[in-house]
């Protein structure tokens, strides 16, 4: 593993070699496939994408927390997290196995 970050820019030049759209058209479809990806998990809903994974949003009540350096107790309030869960057949490729 080489720990690179894949970003936008990375994705958008991908786009572009392999499909054959502009530079500026590549990095536009990138954008808007994110933006859309965004809305849907915005609403609170599952985006599942096939052969890779799903993303879901939960909820999280309020609970108290420490802090580890001082000891003292606050709470955390409510929130919405993000959860991914991948595929069997990304596991399998991220493993090895096709």
């Amino acid at each position: 593993m080489t720990g690179k970050t894949v970003t936008r820019m990375d994705l958008a030049e991908a786009v572009y070699h392999e499909v054959g759209l502009t530079r500026k058209a590549a990095q536009d479809l990138v954008d808007q496939v994110i933006e859309e990806l965004c809305k849907v998990l915005e609403k609170g809903e599952t985006l599942k994408i096939s052969t890779f994974g799903n993303f879901s949003v939960r909820a999280k009540r309020q609970r108290i927390g420490r802090n580890p350096k001082t000891g003292v107790e606050v709470p955390i309030a409510p929130r919405k997290v993000l959860s991914f869960r991948a595929s069997h057949i990304l596991k399998d490729r991220m493993n090895g196995k096709k």
